[in-house]
């Protein structure tokens, strides 16, 4: 499993806009927080994203890219993202390599997805982990919390 303190697993995927994301881009510039959840549209994926919309403002404000991550199509993706006017990416891991890549585990007798939120900061070091199907929302309060820790 991986650990706070681990280097985050490097990974490219396609974004809702046709590009691509590469997470190595990312390091100096900005903490990320990667969020991986079942599927678009479901009831406590919507309340996480549109939670994550809504003080997005914020999580710019402490430096930090959110990014979500699920195995949905790009096509789903743009759908998601227009109907819920999301303002960060969402990444198609059709294959579900970056998933297994972050050891996501499985949900409900292993048949969804699992949910699970990582800070990962400037230097590329992951500094939480957030894993829980049930609080969709918390994971956006404990992210922030971590990110206001790292700021001090």
């Amino acid at each position: 499993m991986l650990q706070i303190g681990d280097q985050a697993p490097e990974f490219s995927l396609k974004t809702t806009t046709g590009d691509t994301f590469q997470l190595s881009e990312q390091r100096g510039k900005r903490s990320i927080v990667l969020y991986f959840y079942p599927k678009d549209d479901t009831p406590g994926c919507t309340a996480e994203a549109c939670s994550f919309r809504d003080q997005y403002e914020e999580f710019q404000d402490l430096g930090a890219e959110v990014v979500g991550v699920s195995s949905d199509s790009e096509a789903a993706h743009q759908k998601f993202t227009q109907k819920h006017r999301l303002p960060f990416p969402l990444l198609a891991d059709a294959g579900g390599q970056v998933r297994k890549l972050y050891e996501v585990p499985r949900a409900l007798l292993g048949l969804l997805p699992g949910r699970v939120t990582f800070v990962i900061d400037k230097a590329g070091v992951i500094q939480y982990i957030f894993n829980s199907m049930s609080r969709a929302t918390d994971h956006v309060a404990q992210a922030k919390e971590v990110l206001l820790r790292l700021e001090k």
